[in-house]
This record gives structure tokens, C-alpha cells and sequence, in this order.
């Protein structure tokens, strides 16, 4: 019987590519990905979600706050994330057809650069089939530029011209307030505070603000989920017996921070209250067995949480090609 070895392997690879290369016709590198979307059904709703891409870098210092950058790497070494010492974190959006209404929960990181690997809502929506134009409402979970930034095309115009904003009151409160950027704590909270004002200011006129524990769209109900941010804002989505929460940002990175719940990643504004979120939010979907979609899962960014030891694994839902 013949023993299949690493050598053994890589030994045969080596031989086709010297010996086979007449056989083989030459093709160029596409150098691009596909489009990426995903559609399921949620009784009688169609939930589409929207790649905006994901951003490969090394991990920042101080990435997790409370734990030591070499336990993180390792983390992230054990998710299989490349190269060492490197993070990918992905950005999706969610559209929802409720049958009356097309309902767009946040809008990625907003006009990029040619060849960006993020910045791709508007592109995959058209593979999709959606005109930003029939869009009747965009809510927005909280104002990090990443979910924020897509309202407004390059050009400073309406990226969805017919859609009435929806926010969170106490998001629009806190980031909208000079005052914010007078009594921030750190720079990143400044900044932050100073691009939302950039990208909302001048469409105040145009955003409702909610406040959570209340259904902002039939069928969707904002959920009150603070700590990433002051107003930070999740959403039970249901049709009829069928339900799915949109967890926006209450966990970053799954492979990072549904294992270690307890770590606190560098973005959230109030470490402590984030935590107890987490645990909250992921005992609440564990127990119902709903299906979360997470903005920064891998695409295509939805499965079922379960609780593991001291934290929680996600299931990513089975690709389904018939809707």
C-alpha cells in the first residue's frame, strides 16, 4: 500500500509543474473576488446580506485591551488568520425585505479607492440586483465610520436618495454633541466624534431617531445592546414564528471575541458595559437558537450561537442554494 507522505506531496507538485507545463494552458490571475451576497428567507421576508469587504493588517497594539498581544496573535494563529500576526476583519450589511418596506441595517466604510479590498456595498448591491434608489429606510446601529460612512456617495450626495435615517436617540445625542469631542477620553473617541458630525450633519433634517425596545419597522425591533458604544443598537428581526437577531457590533471578531467574551477589544467605548452585553446578548441568542447575523462574522456572516466552556462558538449556517 503506498504511504502518502508531506514529501511524497510536495514531491509530485514539483514534478507537474516541471514536466506538465505543456499540457497545461496558460491563463492569467483574475486578481479579484467575486461578488458577495447571500440570500435567506425568514418566513415571509428575504434577508440579503452585503459584503463591504474586509481589510487585512497587523494587529494593532493594544488590539485587546486586557489580555497580552502575544495571547491575541496566538487567538488569531489558532483562527487560521494569515500572515502571522495579521487580523482580517470583514464588514457586512444586512438588507431586509419585510415585503413592504427594503430596510438597509448600516453602510460599510463608504467611497474607497480603486482596488480597496473594502468599500464595496454599492458594487455588490448592483451584482445583487438592488438599486440603491429603493431603499426605503437605512438604520443605522451606531455611528462608527465603518457602519456610518456609506450614507454619502464620493461625491457628498445621498448614497440612498429616497431612504429615511433611523437612529439610535442616544447615539445621535452623544456623537453629535461638541461636547463629546471637548470631554472625549482618548483620540480615537475625538475623531470619531468629528467625522460623525462630517457625514450626518448636514442630513439631520433627514434621520429619525428611535429609542430601543421598540419596533422601528414592522418587524424589526431595536434592541438596547450599550457598551461598544453609548447607544449601540442590535436588532430582533421576526415573520411570524421565524426570527434572527442582527447583532451589529456587540462582538467583534467571532474567533477572537465569542471565545473570550470577556476580552475587550480597542473600539468599544466602555469596556465594562460592552462585557456585560456580550454575555447578555450571546446567552439570549443561545437560548432562543435564532440565527445572528454579525457585522464582522466572515461572510457570509451568519450562524448560531452556542455557549462553550466559559465563552461561545458560532455555527455558520450551511450555504443554501435554493431559497
Amino acid at each position: 500500500m503506498a504511504t502518502i507522505t508531506r514529501r511524497a506531496v510536495l514531491g509530485g507538485t514539483a514534478a507537474l509543474a516541471a514536466g506538465g507545463r505543456s499540457a497545461l494552458a496558460a491563463a492569467p490571475l483574475t486578481g479579484r473576488q467575486v461578488p458577495g451576497f447571500y440570500r435567506q428567507r425568514l418566513g415571509s421576508m428575504e434577508i440579503t446580506i452585503l459584503s463591504d469587504g474586509a481589510g487585512n493588517f497587523p494587529m494593532p497594539d493594544g488590539f485587546v485591551r486586557n489580555v497580552s498581544r502575544d495571547a491575541a496573535i496566538a487567538a488569531a494563529a489558532e483562527a487560521y488568520m494569515a500572515p502571522a500576526g495579521h487580523i482580517t476583519v470583514p464588514y457586512n450589511a444586512t438588507l431586509i425585505n419585510t415585503g413592504t418596506k427594503l430596510v438597509l441595517i448600516d453602510t460599510g466604510n463608504g467611497p474607497s479607492p480603486p482596488g480597496a479590498s473594502v468599500g464595496l456595498l454599492q458594487a455588490n448591491m448592483k451584482a445583487a440586483g438592488i438599486d440603491p434608489a429603493s431603499i426605503d429606510v437605512v438604520i443605522l446601529s451606531h455611528f462608527h465610520p465603518d457602519h456610518i460612512n456609506g450614507v454619502k456617495t464620493e461625491a457628498g450626495t445621498p448614497a440612498f436618495p429616497n431612504a429615511e435615517i433611523m437612529a439610535p436617540q442616544m447615539e445621535w445625542s452623544f456623537w453629535m454633541s461638541s461636547d463629546s469631542a471637548a470631554k472625549a477620553k482618548t483620540d480615537m473617541i475625538r475623531v470619531r466624534v468629528v467625522s460623525a458630525a462630517k457625514v450626518l450633519g448636514d442630513v439631520a433634517g433627514r434621520v429619525t431617531r428611535f429609542m430601543p425596545g421598540k419596533e422601528i419597522v414592522p418587524g424589526i425591533t431595536a434592541l438596547d445592546t450599550p457598551g461598544h458604544t453609548p447607544g449601540h443598537c442590535s436588532f430582533a428581526v421576526a415573520s411570524g414564528a421565524a426570527k434572527l437577531f442582527v447583532q451589529s457590533d456587540v462582538t467583534h471578531l467571532p474567533d477572537l471575541f465569542l471565545r473570550h467574551p470577556d476580552w475587550h477589544v480597542m473600539y468599544d467605548t466602555d469596556a465594562e458595559t460592552a462585557q456585560r452585553t456580550r454575555h447578555r446578548f450571546l446567552d439570549m441568542a443561545a437560548a432562543e437558537k435564532a440565527p445572528v447575523i454579525g457585522y464582522h462574522f466572515p461572510f457570509p456572516a451568519v450562524g448560531h450561537v452556542e455557549k462553550q466552556g466559559k465563552g461561545y462558538r458560532l455555527v455558520p449556517v450551511a450555504w443554501n442554494a435554493v431559497l
